[in-house]
């Protein structure tokens, strides 16, 4: 039977404003275009996952203005049957996206911080030893839902954005992959090195894989004693807004898949490549036709 994955996610209603540079304080900008976009992390990384050809089910929750990001899971292959709908307001997010197509969140939680524990438990209780749990950091009772799914024996994946006070207190003895970036990962160790990162992670969670994302400069990875660095993919970024999300849905697929750690993160990284030459979140993920076709044509 295919693996399940089960990604306890956000769900977000985007609001893009593309801009010349970010807005400083005191300083009124207008922008280039606006457009709106189903995002958060939640289902960004659900749709990766879908779309890299994963069997992924999203637990989550809404407001009555987020119907149309239930369609969008739907329409990308996502199961949405643990998604509630709620009388509190979708989670929202404004971006701003830069000339070089870096990008600034702002986030507003909603309706994803009223997540309750009876609705953990029910969602949990429809996997398996077998399955898989993705969470990211962007709704509540992110640590009971490891926690929980640790004691049914499933493979957790973390990807602790954002990263704040309360993600210390998160079990992550009980995480089977801890993707980051250099940001995150300076908040969990205090180093600015990449391999000082690694090595003080490794070190605290020997049976974690750590992955630990560096953007243009490529990815660190390694677990207990072992470690190794892939190169990125040399593309010219329009908008990397869900770089990293496409990474982490391609890499739990991968998982699911039970692919080699240097192939799944070979395919992830060249996933991620060809979202950042698109605008927008949800619709820049690409789909795995997409990225066994142009792999071939993307050289490090």
């Amino acid at each position: 039977m295919k693996v399940k994955i089960c990604n306890f996610g956000s769900l977000n209603i985007d609001h893009v404003y593309s801009v010349e540079s970010f807005v400083r304080p005191g300083e009124t900008l207008s922008c280039n275009t606006y457009i709106r976009f189903a995002g958060g992390k939640g289902l960004n990384q659900s749709i990766a996952c879908a779309r890299a050809g994963a069997r992924v089910y999203h637990a989550g929750a809404i407001g009555a203005d987020g119907k149309f990001l239930m369609e969008e899971l739907q329409n990308s292959g996502v199961e949405t049957e643990f998604v509630k709908t709620i009388q509190e307001p979708t989670g929202h997010a404004i971006i701003q996206v830069n000339s070089s197509g870096e990008n600034c969140i702002i986030i507003c939680a909603g309706a994803n911080r009223c997540i309750e524990d009876s609705d953990v438990d029910e969602v949990i209780a429809n996997f398996d030893s077998d399955d898989i749990l993705l969470v990211q950091n962007e709704t509540n009772l992110v640590s009971s839902a490891i926690s929980k799914a640790h004691n049914r024996g499933m493979k957790i994946i973390l990807n602790p954005s954002p990263a704040v006070e309360e993600l210390k207190d998160f079990p992550l003895e009980k995480i089977a992959f801890l993707v980051l970036n250099e940001i995150e990962g300076k908040f969990f160790t205090g180093q600015l090195k990449p391999n000082k990162i690694i090595e003080d992670l490794c070190k605290r969670y020997d049976n974690t894989w750590i992955i630990l994302t560096m953007g243009a400069k490529g990815i660190k990875y390694g677990k207990g004693n072992y470690n190794s660095f892939i190169p990125a993919f040399k593309v010219t970024p329009v908008d990397t807004t869900a770089a990293g999300d496409t990474f982490t849905g391609y890499l739990t697929a991968s998982v699911a898949a039970n692919m080699p750690i240097h192939e799944a993160l070979l395919l992830s990284s060249n996933a991620a490549a060809i979202c950042v030459t698109r605008h927008g979140t949800a619709p820049s993920i690409p789909t795995r036709n997409e990225v066994d076709n142009m792999i071939s044509k993307i050289n490090f």
